[in-house]
């Protein structure tokens, strides 16, 4: 079995897979598949239909959207300049699995919005510190886009904690970004945009999130007496495999 902070890091950067597929469809007007995930059950609804390209073959000039409050089943609301495309997939993560769902939406400007939740099983996310789960989910954004880290900083919505971060990325552009722990559930909110033309409106959609009835905060177990606080594993990993890089959790022995 591969080690927890693999299989975390494939359902951690569902969004940013999706996000990354959009831009680079922005590019090149085309799409394009990948393999190497764990496989899952997908459903994608339909999205309307985009802008037309003027007769040069570029998009129109667009004014700031004028974001528009949507509600998701999962239990939040966030304002979006269009009606998002949605894609639900329940993800394998060892012997459970992961329901996660991603929200997008792209402006005229190429410009893409994007919100997404995993839901994480809670004898997991008890097992290790939010600070943990947070970077592993930053970590495994930035990784994926081959970017870097410009600023960041520890941020909260509703008492629950975040970290909000910028990343410049040679393949998708400037991104901004927050994740945030709500119970067993992270967000993942972005912004991908062109360098080139700052964009104006990232912060106001940052900080559209509204949560709707959410859970308690999942209270992190005291480690057992010899025992360090998280193995990295899950369910019988094997023992000398390490973790990605750019994550920092100590081994855990399983107790026999």
């Amino acid at each position: 079995m591969r080690p927890l902070s693999r299989l975390l890091l494939a359902s951690l950067t569902t969004l940013a897979l999706i996000a990354g597929a959009c831009a680079n469809q922005q590019k090149t007007d085309g799409s394009s598949g990948g393999t190497g995930g764990p496989q899952a059950q997908s459903t994608i609804e339909d999205v309307p239909n985009e802008p037309t390209p003027g007769a040069d073959g570029t998009a129109p000039a667009a004014a700031a959207p004028a974001f528009k409050t949507y509600e998701a089943t999962e239990g939040f609301t966030i304002g979006m300049p269009m009606e998002p495309q949605v894609e639900r997939k329940q993800v394998p993560l060892g012997a459970n699995t992961v329901n996660t769902a991603a929200f997008s939406a792209r402006t005229e400007d190429g410009t893409i919005y994007s919100v997404s939740t995993a839901d994480y099983p809670e004898k997991l996310v008890s097992s290790r510190p939010p600070e943990a789960l947070l970077n592993e989910g930053k970590d495994g954004l930035v990784k994926q886009v081959q970017g870097t880290i410009k600023e960041e900083s520890d941020v909260t919505l509703d008492g629950y904690p975040g970290k909000a971060y910028t990343v410049s990325s040679p393949v998708v552009g400037e991104l901004k970004a927050r994740n945030f722990l709500v119970g067993p559930r992270l967000y993942t909110l972005l912004v991908i945009y062109n360098p080139n033309h700052p964009n104006t409106t990232a912060d106001a959609f940052l900080t559209s999130l509204k949560l709707v009835n959410p859970p308690p905060a999942v209270t992190t177990a005291t480690p057992d007496a010899g025992m360090s606080m998280d193995a990295g594993t899950l369910e019988g990993a094997d023992a000398g495999m390490a973790t990605d890089a750019g994550t920092t959790a100590p081994r855990r022995r399983k107790a026999k």
